[in-house]
């Protein structure tokens, strides 16, 4: 893991496309704003292993329905 120290005002680089500034420092919270294109998504963590939680469990779902048309075609043959 790369570690950097930032200012407020100050910002990185990550690649040609993305930079994150630090808007505001408050205690023990910052504040980052990110400028990236559109095409990449940007989401705080816990939303981001949610949205992998979801389409994990879809995927799941989903091969159990098939797996279930399946053997009804099967057992109907």
């Amino acid at each position: 893991m790369l570690v950097l120290t930032r200012k407020t005002n100050e910002s990185i680089k990550i690649g040609e496309e993305i930079e994150v500034k630090v808007l505001h420092i408050e205690g023990d919270q910052v504040k980052l704003g990110i400028h990236a294109p559109k095409h990449i998504d940007i989401h705080r963590k816990e939303i981001y292993l949610g949205i992998q939680k979801e389409n994990s469990e879809a995927a799941e779902t989903g091969n159990l329905d098939i797996l279930k048309q399946l053997t009804n075609q099967i057992n109907n043959s």
